[in-house]
């Protein structure tokens, strides 16, 4: 577990010396259960986020944008009508449990002080967020209601007295004493880390074998020989570097670049295998580790969503090309219908009347052939029932090409779709793709009051190392902007070679681009594609004047001419945060 009850009293001290005395000015909840916070205090404004997700709960400051839905939910606006416009008193840890409390002043409607409390229980699945009203400790409701049927001993519920979770007999990791910790080490010489775990409040697996680990290392003793009087120090000094603030956040990457664990201390049993990155404080960890861990990264769950519905939509298109191919390839054999009529019209007088089929000479190539007949009808009606189905099957040529190439058209911007929502990197470009698929009719429009938001163009942004301006369109409706509104007509134009992408604008300005302008640009719309992860990526260049939409084309989808095709590495230019 990342989020300790150590990492817990660090985050409540960080944010107890920034925010006491600061504005709660704005309340987010972009999400049924998270809450953000905008704060200002000192001269500067800060954004708190509070997620009680039963997988990554956790509080700290971000730098993240929140989304504020157009219709916000009523814990919202509960937390709006009782402490947005209060200042915060304190932020204390509840000794050394995964418990912060807010302490906000405030006044209520009649105009008197009122003070509230806002309690992050970071627990797991148990995870709440709860506003409690201080005078009478009564909950004034909470993130999540908890009633009788789920738990019974503590119930949160509107009107219900807060009552803390159970202790569980543990002690303060901030109070303990030699005694104690005897006591709670006694006969388990073998297994310290779990009598750390289960005697301690906050302790998780991790610190709890790495405070053992440098107690043997300390002492030159194995770990199963240690003692109380070993492992004390030690403690104390974890304790002691929290209240004075002498840590080390840190968080560690996996080879492929991926977070594997935070912490405020160093982790010896990662120092070997990851890449350590540190940071300033604590908050700064914790948000950059949620943010880049894919399970935890409500962006990656939010494209996901989107992703299995267009692979839906996908699908469908996928399995109609199937069938529109197999009946025109039926339709393009149906030349075996007219020599069926044209040869039983020639041999009407050999049919007898009821026979199933009749044996006639193919005057084509010399030959006898068998013509299936329905006995039902007359050797006159067979031929014409022959000639029918030549008739439709030649019509069903035109028309099945026609949906075909309409087919196909689908599955490639449906692709191009994947490939933009597999990047995204903000609910901003996540729900422009939705409201793009909803508006040609992919996906069904969600009932949400208010008007639907009007997403903006904001195309990505780069330099080349010789000065040119590059810009990459996030979704296909920013690529036909970026090319029919903003590129001018000696501008070049990138594009992967038959694999879905962005479009990519290289600026010329009045100039003549080099080599290595072309090639970065190149680079650029390798990265801003599907083959992102491939080498040697096919990029298509042209002068946007040669790129061209045709009537009634989705949108990114273009042809064009005179271009040239250069081969590169997906890479962005040196200086590029992404």
């Amino acid at each position: 577990m990342s989020f300790d009850g150590l990492v817990t009293g660090a985050v409540a001290r960080q944010l107890n010396s920034l925010l006491a005395g600061g504005k709660i000015e704005k309340i987010y909840q972009p999400e049924p259960d998270e809450i953000t916070l905008q704060i200002h205090a000192g001269k500067e404004r800060h954004k708190l986020y509070i997620s009680t997700n039963s997988s990554h709960a956790r509080i700290h400051l971000t730098q993240s944008e929140a989304r504020n839905p157009s219709s916000p939910p009523a814990f919202c606006m509960l937390l709006r009508k009782h402490i947005q416009g209060g200042r915060i008193h304190s932020v204390t840890q509840k000794e050394s449990e995964r418990i912060v409390e807010i302490r906000v002043d405030t006044v209520n409607e009649m105009g008197f002080s009122v003070n509230k409390c806002l309690t992050a229980e970071i627990m797991g699945k148990h995870s709440n967020l709860i506003l409690i009203d201080l005078s009478s400790n009564k909950i004034i409701d909470s993130i999540k209601r908890i009633s009788i049927d789920v738990n019974r001993y503590r119930q949160i519920l509107p009107g219900q007295t807060y009552v803390y979770p159970p202790s569980q007999g543990k002690t303060c990791f901030y109070d303990l004493d030699l005694p104690r910790l005897a006591e709670i080490t006694e006969g388990r010489c073998a297994a310290q880390a779990k009598a750390l775990m289960g005697g301690l409040q906050g302790v998780s697996p991790v610190i709890a074998g790495e405070m053992v680990y440098l107690a043997s290392l300390l002492t030159h003793r194995p770990q199963e020989e240690l003692t109380a009087e070993d492992l004390l120090p030690v403690l104390q000094n974890h304790a002691n570097a929290i209240l004075e603030n002498r840590l080390q956040p840190s968080v560690y990457m996996d080879p492929e670049k991926g977070p594997v664990d935070f912490h405020i201390f160093p982790l010896s049993e990662l120092e070997d295998c990851c890449e350590r990155k540190l940071f300033d404080d604590v908050s700064q960890a914790a948000d950059f580790f949620y943010t880049h861990k894919a399970s935890s990264n409500r962006i990656r769950q939010k494209s996901s969503d989107l992703i299995r519905a267009v692979n839906a939509q996908l699908d469908k298109q996928l399995l109609k090309k199937q069938r529109l191919s197999e009946d025109l390839l039926a339709a393009e054999n149906s030349d075996i219908y007219r020599l069926y009529g044209e040869l039983l019209t020639a041999n009407l007088h050999a049919v007898d009347p009821g026979a199933k089929s009749v044996d006639v000479h193919n005057y084509y190539d010399d030959s006898q052939l068998t013509i299936p007949l329905d006995e039902r009808f007359s050797p006159a009606k067979n031929a014409q029932r022959y000639f029918k189905k030549y008739g439709k099957a030649k019509t069903a040529i035109k028309e099945k090409k026609i949906q075909l190439l309409d087919t196909e058209a689908d599955i490639q911007y449906l692709e191009s779709v994947l490939a933009f929502a597999g990047s995204a990197e903000s609910y901003g470009e996540i729900e422009a793709l939705r409201e793009e698929l909803c508006d040609l009719g992919y996906l069904r429009r969600r009932k949400i009051a208010g008007k639907p938001v009007k997403h903006k163009a904001d195309p990505w942004q780069y330099a080349t190392s010789d000065g040119f301006r590059v810009l990459a369109g996030r979704n296909n409706r920013e690529n036909d902007y970026l090319t029919f509104k903003t590129a001018g007509k000696q501008d070049l134009w990138f594009h992967t070679k038959d694999i879905p992408g962005s479009h990519i604008i290289l600026f010329t300005e009045g100039r003549e681009p080099g080599e290595t302008a072309i090639f970065e640009a190149a680079a650029i719309a390798a990265w801003h594609s599907k083959g992102r992860d491939s080498e040697n990526v096919p990029v298509d260049y042209t002068r946007a004047r040669f790129v061209k939409k045709p009537a009634g084309a989705k949108p990114g989808m273009v042809i064009f001419t005179d271009n040239r095709t250069v081969y590169v590495d997906p890479k962005l230019p040196s200086g590029s945060d992404r």
